[in-house]
């Protein structure tokens, strides 16, 4: 257990109190902290991590660096004052010092901090950026760390936006949900000296995108990785493992050669590989892998093509961590995250931390190993794995909250699909008087290449407190399952790997779980079930209701309603037609026969429409498409467009929106459903 006036364990942000014995409400929302991104010692002695709860007055997220004992000897503490947004923490290689990110002073612009662990001395400023600045990497001697942050070109020297030049744009991919234009602010990587002596130097910069900055044990070089080629737009994006001269003298040299889409790269003890995770981007759906590359060849090596499961969770993925003579990974498998571990010579990977929960972040060193974890039933919590298999929990951040707001259980299933398989499916009940019908909602998730998991998600808590029982599943197309399983809702008309297309055999997996979960539980009630998902479950939901009117009310989030149009306009408008399997310039005919739209005057169905304003990944047009002619066709429709918001409102949208976001879908099944209307924050 710890405490702090901005800790874990508070238990209201509004200061109004908890209840025990009640539902999840909307205004949880800012109730609840979170626990993650766990980074151990050198020594073993200590992991530092970071806990984020909402400031809901200033309708913001603040989060700290917190430190924990490992052995468990003594309560965690937090190391930063958590006012601001203090996050990824990673160590200096004696263990003396911790750097950090943070956004502070008057205009949060962010900025680069170290400060010592133990013993005298201040907090240092390296920097202050108008970009954010991300994944810093200490030099081996301690005295540089590495970052990436964005560069903004000088297109953007002048303050004043009207007396800019144009934006010149030449390749596709100029925008980014999110982040907003990217063309004249490419992701450059950057050295900065600790003791704060120099600015921080460009070492790998644009016009292309890099990330993933990592030392070579010798201090020589930096591994990142990036698509430094002319037609990195045109075709499958292969990111290369490139490595730069952290003096900047030189440009980036290529060590792969576009084999792969790498990302997350980290050097061997000895200097010599690097392992990284990497997606043969050429094959749609492909699971990312764990590689790892010989420097001096170029040569690489996939070693977990047998696991066939997706080594790249989100979220939790992050660079394999070098263990002995193997290396530590997770992945996602039938709803859950693992850890495994597979040996660098090559041979089958074993489970290191399993079980019904998904493993959202993972480290080791000095013979620690700590990860962070939540299941179905608890908010995420920091463990170390002993050497023996015991596990110790060292913090306990959703346990007052859990208390006053008991968690419903899922019960999980699978039922066969009518193309083969095993869906993995899963029911929450809500708490009803026995001999009591329940309405039902389906839910569906986003991506497609994502999964429903075992981890606490506040919606279906919320959902089963409103009195719904909540069906979700992870149909095919999702993740967690084969490579095979996910590739099977490309279009018929793909030239390699066809499939059904969206709206295949995707919609009929989740029918067919509906179906079974109502034929094996009386207590559900067939006559009230409503449908929601957001962005490609929206799509789903937008897609059901056109061909069937079995739902009474639906909620379309986020939507891909009309495909054609989408591809013009996303912020990844040209990757589609990897997706569908032919482009929509050739094509059209099948993107107009994949998308809802389409049949939208077959809709009868109740629809309620959420949208942001700034959502760049499915433009606001796509709901303006589907509430324009639904208004037109005189069905009934409720459309709530949401300001200053980004494709992740649901996520990471400001705390009272995603509030009202909770209200409004509550309210709405409500009038229709007969489940209870919210109770107002």
């Amino acid at each position: 257990m710890f405490r702090t006036v901005h800790g874990p364990e508070q238990a209201s942000a509004t200061g109004s109190p908890l209840t025990y014995g009640s539902a999840v409400q909307p205004a949880d929302i800012a109730r609840i902290a979170l626990v993650n991104d766990p980074r151990v010692s050198p020594d073993g002695r200590l992991v530092a991590f970071v806990v984020t709860h909402v400031d809901l007055d200033d309708n913001v997220y603040r989060s700290a660096v917190w430190l924990a004992a490992a052995d468990g000897s003594a309560p965690p503490r937090p190391f930063s004052a958590g006012e601001h947004g203090d996050g990824q923490p990673v160590w200096s290689p004696d263990g003396r010092w911790l750097a950090f990110t943070s956004r502070r002073g008057d205009d949060k612009k962010a900025t680069l901090h170290v400060a010592p662990v133990d013993g005298p001395g201040e907090v240092r400023t390296l920097c202050t950026r108008d970009e954010a600045v991300e994944e810093p990497a200490w030099s081996p001697d301690g005295s540089r760390i590495a970052f990436a942050s964005r560069e903004r070109t000088s297109r953007m020297a002048d303050p004043d936006e009207r007396a800019r030049p144009p934006r010149r744009i030449e390749r596709l991919f100029t925008r980014l949900d999110g982040e907003g234009w990217t063309v004249d602010r490419p992701r450059s990587v950057f050295v900065v000296p600790v003791d704060g002596s120099a600015a921080p130097k460009v070492v790998a910069g644009g016009p292309f995108e890099h990330g993933g900055p990592v030392w070579a044990p010798d201090g020589a070089t930096i591994a990142v990785t990036s698509a430094r080629y002319d037609d990195w737009d045109l075709t499958p994006i292969l990111a290369d493992v490139l490595l730069a001269d952290p003096t900047g003298a030189s440009e980036p040299r290529a060590v792969t050669r576009r084999t792969f889409a790498h990302q997350l790269p980290s050097w061997s003890p000895d200097g010599t590989r690097i392992a990284a995770l990497a997606e043969d981007s050429r094959v749609v759906h492909a699971h990312s892998q764990v590689v790892v590359i010989d420097v001096a060849s170029g040569e690489e090596r996939v070693l977990t093509a047998e696991l066939d499961r997706q080594c790249l969770p989100m979220p939790g993925a992050r660079s394999p961590v070098w263990d002995s003579d193997g290396l530590l990974f997770s992945c996602e498998d039938h709803g859950s995250v693992q850890l495994r571990r597979v040996p660098v010579a090559g041979g089958p990977s074993v489970p290191v931390v399993e079980g019904r929960r998904w493993v959202t972040g993972y480290d080791a060193a000095g013979g620690t190993l700590a990860f962070t974890a939540t299941t179905s039933t608890s908010l995420p919590d920091l463990f170390v794995l002993d050497p023996d298999g015991t596990e110790r929990r060292l913090t306990a951040a959703g346990d007052a909250f859990h208390a006053a707001v008991p968690p419903r259980e899922p019960e999980r299933f699978t039922v066969p699909s009518t193309g083969g398989g095993e869906i993995d499916a899963w029911l929450v009940r809500p708490a009803v008087p026995a001999g009591e019908r329940t309405p039902v909602l389906l839910s569906i998730h986003g991506g497609p290449m994502t999964q429903y998991d075992e981890t606490w998600f506040d919606e279906f808590q919320m959902w089963t407190g409103a009195g719904y029982a909540v069906v979700y599943c992870n149909p095919h197309g999702s993740t967690g399952g084969t490579q095979a399983w996910a590739r099977a809702i490309r279009a018929p008309e793909a030239e390699v790997d066809p499939g059904t297309g969206w709206g295949g055999i995707d919609a009929d997996d989740v029918l067919t779980v509906l179906d079974a979960a109502l034929a094996a539980n009386p207590d559900l009630d067939p006559d009230r079930v409503g449908v929601l998902g957001g962005s490609y479950g929206g799509y789903l939901t937008s897609w059901l209701i056109g061909h069937t009117d079995r739902f009474v009310a639906a909620c379309s989030e986020r939507a891909v309603n009309n495909l054609e149009s989408l591809e013009w306009a996303s912020d990844v408008a040209g990757f589609f037609r990897f997706e569908i399997g032919v482009d929509h310039v050739r094509r059209p005919d099948v993107y107009r026969r994949l998308s809802p739209i389409t049949y939208v005057q077959d809709v009868r169905t109740p629809v309620l429409i959420l949208h942001s304003e700034d959502d760049l990944r499915c433009p606001i047009d796509q709901a303006d498409q589907l509430f324009v002619a639904l208004r037109m066709l005189g069905r009934p429709v409720e459309y709530h467009r949401f300001d200053k918001e980004s494709h992740g409102l649901s996520r990471t949208g400001s705390p009272r929106h995603r509030i009202q976001r909770a209200e409004i879908i509550l309210d709405w099944f409500a009038r229709h459903l007969g489940g209870r209307a919210p109770e107002r924050s």
